[in-house]
């Protein structure tokens, strides 16, 4: 049983359930919601710089000596050498890691969002301002360059060893903080045809997706290649191709019900019930016991000319208390929304519904995939 008291008298776990209940009728999607094409994909990038013009919370240099060999190696390039003997006493400088997400299709010149985070032991990156950093891709290569002064929602304040922090403030944002240097080479305009892949993989939707394409377009221009990808014949001209696939996009099609499912979280107590999910025949009783054990220290005092000693004699009160069971009966094809009926019919708590739903599974009676994450 996933929810279980962990201590006796009234500490109780408090589980939330939440339960999400899907239409069973069907509802049309646009094909640029459901899919996405081949070789049209986003990139991430990444580098390193340094944010200064912090008030006294960058990184302590002690504990993050990398922070000052990167001041040293920026201060060569601009002809400033340091004397060996020299260890600089930073407060104001953070070592930071920049990464970015550069769009497909993004050309030079155009400028993107970047996200800045201390990898030191910065405090705060606020008032601070990113030096120029590469962001290079997983090839190696350079495809932006990021500057900017930071925006950061976190803060925090300490005085007197107490201390308190809103958020984050060790991360911040520099909206078009980075300029593209290069874009990224695609595959769209190659080949006589087109991939569209689905979001979520599946046979009926894919042969549904191919027919609605041939409805639209004209007969023989897609065809389902497996679960996940459909292949569409296109035109080889760049401008026709992002007109023909403008067209695509469009059209509307209804996806295939997914397969019946109910997903269990045994760290918050969520529950996620799919529609399709049906009962067999069962009838359910579930009741719960209650022990509650009290301790009452009694004083034994003996009489005046026994000889005895005054103790402390322990005395426990046991109560036991079990709730009325309650029995309903799910009839043949019982629908989503006829369980959850029935069971909130007769007051049962999340926790209640996670053992029902275990037994459910276990006889046999729920038709559906029982998944615990």
């Amino acid at each position: 049983m996933l929810l279980r008291s962990y201590k006796k008298s009234t500490v109780r776990w408090l589980v939330v359930a939440a339960i999400v209940v899907f239409s069973q009728q069907s509802w049309a999607l646009r094909v640029k919601d459901l899919t996405q094409i081949y070789g049209v994909r986003s990139n991430l990038l990444v580098g390193y710089g340094l944010v200064v013009g912090l008030d006294g919370s960058g990184d302590q240099t002690q504990q993050a000596p990398f922070t000052v060999q990167s001041l040293k190696s920026m201060l060569a390039q601009f002809g400033i050498t340091l004397p060996p003997n020299v260890n600089p006493q930073l407060k104001n400088v953070a070592a930071v890691s920049v990464h970015a997400e550069l769009p497909a299709f993004a050309k030079p010149g155009q400028q993107i969002d970047i996200t800045v985070s201390s990898i030191g032991n910065a405090k705060s990156l606020r008032g601070g301002s990113l030096l120029m950093t590469a962001l290079k891709g997983a090839d190696g290569q350079i495809y932006a360059l990021a500057q900017g002064n930071l925006i950061v929602s976190g803060f925090g304040a300490e005085a007197d060893g107490s201390r308190i922090t809103v958020n984050i403030p060790s991360t911040g944002r520099i909206p078009n903080g980075a300029t593209v240097e290069r874009g990224v080479p695609t595959s769209f305009h190659s080949g006589n045809s087109i991939i569209l892949n689905l979001h979520t993989p599946d046979f009926t939707t894919a042969q549904r997706l191919s027919v609605a394409i041939n409805d639209e377009v004209g007969d023989d221009t897609a065809r389902p290649m497996d679960a996940s990808s459909v292949e569409v014949m296109a035109p080889r001209d760049p401008g026709q191709r992002v007109s023909f696939v403008s067209i695509l996009e469009n059209i509307e099609i209804d996806p295939a019900r997914g397969a019946a499912k109910v997903i269990i979280n045994s760290r918050t107590g969520t529950i996620v019930i799919g529609s399709g999910v049906e009962v067999s025949p069962a009838a359910v009783t579930h009741g719960s016991l209650t022990v509650r054990i009290k301790a009452q220290p009694v004083v034994s005092q003996p009489n005046p000319l026994a000889g005895g000693e005054t103790v402390v004699v322990p005395r426990t009160d046991i109560a036991i208390e079990q709730e009325n069971n309650r029995m309903f009966l799910f009839d043949p094809g019982v629908s989503l929304d006829e369980i959850v009926k029935a069971i909130n019919d007769v007051g049962a708590a999340p926790g209640d519904l996670v053992a029902i739903l275990e037994a459910l599974k276990e006889s046999g009676a729920l038709k559906a995939e029982l998944i615990v994450i």
